[in-house]
């Protein structure tokens, strides 16, 4: 593709050189180009790559946009934001990739990943090729992908929306995270359905306050043609003045889609769910009041793309749930053991509150809180786990760079009580929570979820926490 063809589909300050130079590839990371590159300068919060594009060019880049005035001898275009310059000028490349399909995007604290799944069951009832783009996995029909952030990067988010355009999908349901929203990665991207699960506290280490998370997550709903929001959250009018369009409201009695007549067991919930004045009964088999939140914004969605109530319902009846959310790990032992993501105050609270309805012996609850973010919310966390929990054990999650026992420190600030131990050693606090477990108790490990890695300071390791869990058992 010619420099110009890319060109067209930006503002820019200025220009150097040659504009029908041959453009192969994209690139924004200085160690990865290859000849016939375009380099794309971005200024990251650890780097920045006007520093390296001297390197871009010895490497074979034949063309580099930027934000600052530099001296090159390769075609050079300036512009105002090159995060959103490389989203559009990446939707170009691959032949606007999300214009070929129907984007429905899900944004919010907690939910997305559960609200994806249900939502991509739904449309496959239908008999809709759907993909799916989020923090378990990334997925073309059946097939799936590996995922290395909640929503990537423009330049990898395209060439995935190429593929899936190109096994022809008709509907893609994406989590968008806030950082995705702030930093221009779905800058392009018109999205036929936006929607929102919750705003609570996470990621204060970049936001640095909940309005301003609040914020970036409401620009989703600038980009939406149909904006259904959550009408029982806190932060429900914020995303309203948002919307551009068509607004649909979901709540627990109240709402456009309403449920009510709940009820909750061990194996899932059950409501009334009432949409212009008509009513359906909803089966859903996974636990917690908040799938009965998540079902709500998944039915939301549905009937926005027209999809009718017969099909949501035997959709969402016949769901397996996903993997990390309120996963049984299959054990031989007269005790249950739960794995699941809650990883923020709201998360952590919702499943063991819901544990807490069905249990019948104790609970065991076992978390951390990762390094290098929000260190806001790990005394709450403490409070929330050991103010509820029949007892807690605290250990790492992904130290990261951060010392872990300045994380355990910051967490047993807010603890409440003495039914509680530390143990740094994730590995070594599983094998203790086993150990103390007793018939019908409730073994929670949260934090990891889906993930199979932990991340320490001398890097990644291998962790997952079933293989854990079944090495311990065989063990004795």
């Amino acid at each position: 593709m010619l420099l110009k063809e890319l060109l067209s589909s930006i503002d820019y300050l200025s220009f150097t050189n040659e504009k029908d130079t041959e453009i192969k590839g994209i690139c924004y990371d200085s160690r990865k180009v290859k000849k016939g590159d375009l380099f794309v300068c971005i200024k990251g919060y650890e780097s920045d790559g006007h520093k390296y594009f001297k390197n871009a060019v010895e490497s074979g880049a034949v063309a580099v946009i930027g934000e600052e005035d530099v001296l090159t001898d390769v075609p050079y275009i300036k512009v105002k934001n090159s995060r959103k310059a490389l989203s559009f000028i990446s939707a170009a490349f691959y032949g606007y990739p999300s214009k070929k399909m129907q984007i429905i995007g899900i944004t919010g604290t907690n939910g997305k990943t559960t609200s994806t799944y249900l939502i991509k069951s739904i449309l496959e009832g239908c008999g809709y090729k759907v993909g799916l783009i989020g923090t378990n996995q990334n997925m073309i029909g059946d097939k799936i992908l590996p995922a290395e952030r909640t929503t990537p990067d423009s330049l990898e988010l395209n060439l995935l929306l190429k593929e899936m355009a190109d096994e022809n999908v008709n509907y893609v349901v994406m989590e968008v995270s806030s950082h995705s929203l702030f930093l221009d990665r779905v800058s392009e991207i018109d999205f036929k359905v936006g929607a929102i699960s919750n705003i609570t506290q996470d990621h204060l280490d970049f936001h640095k306050t909940i309005k301003e998370y609040a914020k970036a997550k409401s620009i989703l709903f600038e980009k939406s043609e149909i904006s259904v929001l959550n009408i029982d959250d806190s932060y429900y009018e914020l995303m309203a003045t948002k919307a551009k369009d068509k607004v649909v409201t979901y709540g627990i009695e109240k709402g456009d889609i309403k449920a009510f007549d709940i009820f909750l067991n061990r194996n899932g919930v059950s409501f009334n769910v009432s949409k212009d004045d008509e009513c359906s009964r909803i089966l859903v088999g996974i636990p917690g009041k908040f799938n009965v939140y998540n079902s709500l914004l998944a039915i939301s969605v549905a009937t926005a793309l027209g999809v009718p109530m017969p099909f949501i319902r035997m959709a969402l009846k016949n769901h397996k749930g996903v993997k990390g959310r309120l996963e049984v790990v299959d054990t031989d032992t007269d005790y249950t053991v739960i794995i699941d993501y809650a990883h923020t105050p709201d998360g952590l609270d919702n499943v063991i509150d819901t544990i807490n309805e069905f249990k019948q012996g104790r609970l065991i609850t076992l978390f951390g809180c990762g390094g290098d973010r929000d260190n806001k919310k790990r005394s709450i966390m403490g409070k929330i786990a050991t103010s509820k929990s029949d007892f807690t054990v605290i250990t790492s999650d992904n130290p990261r760079t951060e010392d872990p026992y300045k994380i355990l420190d910051d967490i047993t600030k807010g603890v409440v009580g003495e039914n509680y131990t530390v143990i740094e050693n994730r590995h070594k606090a599983i094998e203790y929570a086993l150990k103390i477990a007793k018939e019908n108790d409730v073994v929670l490990l949260a934090g990891k979820g889906h993930e199979t890695y932990q991340i320490l300071s001398t890097g990644k390791i291998h962790f997952d926490e079933r293989e854990i869990v079944h090495e311990i058992l065989k063990r004795g």
